[in-house]
């Protein structure tokens, strides 16, 4: 295989995490008597972190006040509750296995809570990636490439040897941001058609799928 480091994004890419995302929004708005929103309105909230999901799901006009006190309300809530209906991909086991067998590096970058990050690799891929992070205090998040670029120098790999594998524009433009040829599925929060008008350079719609490209890639 070409590549030595394949870089995935979390909630739409390798979990299934939206119905859990949406619970616990809404519960947190609902803390504060705010209108609750619908699975498929929290699909295009999410993307840039969970303090921006707030920022959309709050209505117009709520002050930084009402906005810190959901999303505190959120946190606290998501962190018992990220996992209730959240599941891996159908494929995406299998996908990783064969990748390790191959001995290529594997890698996790979000931009969910880094608590989060960590609370659902381990408890649905233990084992089954070499690094995993999420959003943190003082790092830039994506669609900035800062902790892409950290793991390809974690691991000493060139933008050559790596991929970014993701579900969203901001993925596309964090693989652009870090100089890295990036792959875009259409089996999570973002249609194809929407990919492709925000720059996919390659599509896939299965995990198999995925495998094949990422055999032969160039």
């Amino acid at each position: 295989m070409r590549y030595k480091l394949a870089i995935f994004d979390l909630d739409g890419t390798i979990l299934d995490t939206l119905e859990d995302l949406a619970d616990s929004t809404n519960y947190a708005l609902s803390v504060y008597h705010m209108p609750e929103h619908t699975i498929d309105e929290v699909r295009w909230f999410v993307g840039n972190g969970i303090h921006k999901l707030i920022e959309r799901a709050v209505p117009k006009g709520s002050s930084d006040e009402q906005i810190e006190q959901v999303f505190t309300t959120f946190k606290e809530y998501y962190k018992d509750h990220c996992a209730v209906k959240t599941r891996p991909y159908d494929g995406i086991m299998e996908l990783l296995k064969t990748l390790r067998e191959k001995g290529i590096l594997t890698a996790v970058v979000s931009n969910k809570g880094d608590f989060a990050v960590q609370i659902l690799c381990e408890d649905y891929f233990r084992g089954m990636f070499d690094f995993a992070v999420g959003e943190r205090e003082g790092i830039r998040r994506k669609p900035a490439p800062d902790s892409v670029l950290a793991v390809l120098e974690k691991f000493q790999i060139s933008k050559d040897e790596a991929v970014y594998i993701g579900d969203s524009e901001v993925d596309i433009q964090t693989a652009f941001h870090a100089g890295m040829k990036e792959i875009a599925v259409t089996w999570g929060f973002r249609p194809e058609s929407f990919l492709k008008e925000n720059g996919a350079d390659c599509i896939v719609h299965t995990p198999e799928e995925l495998l094949k490209v990422l055999q032969k890639y160039t």
